[in-house]
């Protein structure tokens, strides 16, 4: 019966660290607002292409030379003709909506950048090289 023994010699820890409740809370809040982080870094970058389409529908119509056309636009799931000049209003309106929303959500980001900044300071003050806090790229 061989048994692969580990001598206390051959294990040496890094550094005894100790994580305290408010630590851990830390360490939570990091996570929690690296995953919302990256929720909205989606949303923006889906906003941000919805937003090129409008964009590329609005230079579309500047195109057309007929002023009596019906064109279809699409709300939610159902396609409704009307007037160039009315949609082309639609759109404008629209690609407002969609900047004021990427604005809001642009100020979201920085703002849970500021948390998870001020977090990774912390953190990386008690826990040096025992802890990532950076994300990694694929």
């Amino acid at each position: 019966m061989a048994v692969n023994a580990v001598s206390k010699s051959s294990f040496h820890p890094d550094n005894d660290v100790h994580i305290t409740f408010e630590d851990q809370q830390k360490i939570n809040k990091f996570a929690r607002q690296n995953a919302r982080l990256e929720d909205l870094k989606d949303e923006l970058t889906a906003k941000q292409k919805q937003l090129q389409n409008i964009e590329d529908a609005a230079d579309e119509l500047l195109m057309l030379d007929n002023d009596e056309i019906s064109v279809p636009y699409m709300f939610g799931e159902v396609f409704v003709s009307q007037g160039l000049e009315d949609t082309q209003n639609l759109l404008k309106e629209t690609k407002k909506r969609l900047r004021s929303e990427l604005d809001e959500l642009q100020k979201q980001c920085d703002g849970i950048k500021g948390i998870m900044s001020d977090l990774k300071v912390q953190l990386y003050a008690k826990f040096g090289n025992n802890i990532n806090l950076d994300a990694e790229d694929d």
